[in-house]
């Protein structure tokens, strides 16, 4: 860890996690590969990707459970490298499953670890205490044993204690792994209301459909690489489209050679096609400003054609994550997350690593 690239030390305060190269080998796999990570005081931001695309190693090494190959990771101004004890007073996290004593209420599974973090009994930290256990709404079951807890509240109460400390920085990996859908939706609710404390959360998940709805930034990883970082609102951003959705197959062709007709002297439109949608139904898509909607609809119902749906496209980070890795998809082919896992990615030449002399993908 000799290369140090001060270009990533900053005074602005706004900036809880910057990473530089981040790069983790284990024997032949480079399991993290040239990372470059930037995560803004307050986000909610999504650390995405297929099961074994480098997300728990990332957090380990953010946390110094590992130590990295190569590169830097600075959080708050300050580096894994030398300033850990300083950078975990302000941080929590929950690390893949957490451990309770089964027979313990989960009020007193909480007194152990409070204790066992160096946190003195009194009344002080006896608030605290009620305090993390309104924040996950676990307030009412304080006092039942944590073997008797659905794994939803298993999963709040490993969050209640992550808050203990009263953390700058939240880091959860995986907190909706194995949960039904209840469970998720409370997490998703939870990690809302952290938020709105103040929070910055770095939510590691492969559910990407779930994260879309909470995080304001993404990053995207594939085999270790980073595909994509950004906004949410500006990743789902695409070509302006206006879906058309007819009833019948005939309908949607007839209302396909109406717009085509008309694109000559329409110059707003700059194509029309027909896809399918999620629910394998024919559909047209209008790459088009969205507010000629209703130029579009009055056009079709002149024809006699009427819309049973007419709105404008809504991308998702799926879709996204397909554009960026799969040249052949089709925005009409649903895929889940499996299929992301085998999508190819790009991954340039391996050159030596500045930070120690190995060879390494950069």
């Amino acid at each position: 860890m000799d290369y140090k690239d001060n270009s990533i030390l900053s005074d602005d305060t706004s900036i809880v996690i910057n990473t530089s190269r981040l790069t983790k080998v284990f024997g032949k796999l480079v399991a993290v590969n040239d990372l470059h990570l930037q995560v803004m005081r307050g986000d909610v931001f999504g650390f995405l990707g297929p099961n074994g695309s480098g997300k728990t190693t990332t957090i380990r090494m953010l946390l110094g459970l590992i130590r990295p190959t190569a590169g830097r990771a600075i959080l708050f101004g300050m580096d894994t490298a030398y300033q850990l004890p300083e950078i975990l007073q302000r941080v929590g996290a929950i690390v893949e499953t957490p451990v309770f004593y089964p027979y313990l209420s989960g009020l007193d599974n909480l007194r152990v670890i409070a204790a066992a973090s160096g946190m003195r009994m009194g009344p002080i930290n006896d608030r605290r205490l009620e305090e993390v256990l309104d924040i996950v709404e676990l307030r009412s079951y304080e006092e039942l044993a944590f073997r008797k807890y659905s794994l939803g509240m298993k999963q709040r109460l490993g969050i209640a204690a992550a808050l203990l400390t009263d953390p700058e920085l939240v880091l959860l990996d995986e907190p909706t792994n194995g949960l039904d859908p209840a469970g998720v939706i409370e997490i998703r609710h939870l990690i809302q209301r952290l938020a709105s404390l103040g929070k910055t959360i770095f939510l590691s998940s492969h559910i990407l459909h779930e994260v879309q709805q909470v995080c304001n930034r993404v990053a995207i990883l594939q085999h270790g690489n980073l595909v994509k970082q950004g906004q949410v609102n500006e990743l789902l951003q695409r070509t302006q489209q206006i879906v058309v959705r007819l009833e019948g197959e005939e309908a949607t062709h007839a209302a396909l050679r109406i717009l085509e007709q008309v694109q000559q002297e329409a110059h707003w439109i700059e194509a029309i096609h027909t896809d399918i949608d999620k629910q394998n139904r024919p559909i047209v898509l209008i790459d088009a400003p969205t507010q000629h909607s209703a130029e579009i609809n009055a056009l079709l119902a002149q024809h006699q054609l009427f819309a049973a749906e007419l709105h404008p496209y809504e991308g998702s980070l799926e879709e996204v994550f397909l554009e960026l890795t799969t040249p052949s998809f089709s925005h009409g082919t649903y895929t889940g997350m499996e299929a992301l896992a085998e999508a190819p990615v790009h991954i340039p030449p391996t050159t030596e690593h500045p930070s120690n002399g190995k060879r390494g993908r950069v």
